[in-house]
């Protein structure tokens, strides 16, 4: 018998192991490497990681977080990328009837922790992942939440808002302020969840992103010029919005 226990279970240990999925996906996607072949080895000896090198989290654990020939340093993200996907995957299917909505939010999750992740390290949000992930969202829409006709609108309100800020910016420094990554990753959360979510995903992003960049400029005594990777607080506010984005609409609109 299938219990909701069981579901649980099962999607958490799926997302343990997409979140080691995900990791290749990080370091590769970036430097131009296939994600599926050759098989992972260890980046200073190329020693070649065995199947039980490879289970997500316990490996790392029973190996003190080092290359079991080496010794070299593995990074601990390997761990918190696929702590956090299991436990993003049991909160979705936890809060998420089965269907091809559930199917649509666990591949979402899955595209912006990879591209939390790549933004984090290396400030580029590639067109490999946005492109194909706003088709993506716009197909599932027509079998599921938002609908077709609200994905669309997602996709050219999430798409346009940034665009124009971008341009203006542009037009008012005569320098770029915000890469077209950005644009396309919030066309792509748009197609996903609609242009209600978008709204939100872009007001919770700009808040995080200000408070995170002056508590960094008080730190560093940097400037109003340092990168962030906006691309990161798109990723955290597009997750909000998908949890808790209705009550939040319902919540502001009771003020009117």
């Amino acid at each position: 018998m299938i219990t909701p226990t069981f579901v649980m279970i099962y999607g958490g240990l799926l997302g343990l192991c997409i979140g080691s999925f995900l990791n290749v996906v990080i370091y590769r996607l970036p430097l131009g490497k296939s994600i599926v072949s050759p098989p992972s080895r260890c980046r200073k000896c190329d020693y070649l990681l065995q199947w039980y090198d490879n289970i997500p989290v316990l490996s790392w654990v029973f190996l003190r977080g080092r290359c079991r020939r080496c010794g070299t340093p593995v990074s601990i993200q390997y761990p918190i990328v696929e702590l956090i996907t299991g436990a993003l995957f049991v909160l979705t299917i936890w809060l998420t009837p089965f269907g091809p909505l559930l199917a649509s939010r666990l591949i979402l999750i899955g595209i912006l922790i990879a591209l939390f992740g790549i933004d984090l390290e290396h400030q580029i949000l590639p067109n490999s992942i946005t492109l194909p992930g706003i088709a993506i969202g716009v197909l599932f829409s027509l079998i599921a939440p938002p609908g077709g006709k609200d994905a669309l609108i997602g996709v050219v309100v999430g798409g346009g808002i940034l665009y124009a800020i971008a341009w203006g910016y542009y037009l008012w420094r005569r320098e770029e302020g915000m890469g077209m990554g950005d644009v396309k990753m919030l066309a792509m959360i748009g197609a996903f969840l609609g242009w209600k979510a978008v709204l939100i995903t872009l007001i919770l992003a700009s808040f995080a992103g200000a408070f995170i960049g002056v508590g960094m400029m008080a730190v560093q005594r940097g400037t109003m010029k340092y990168a962030l990777p906006f691309g990161t607080f798109l990723a955290i506010g597009a997750v909000v919005a998908m949890f808790v984005g209705d009550p939040l609409i319902a919540w502001y609109a009771g003020f009117f």
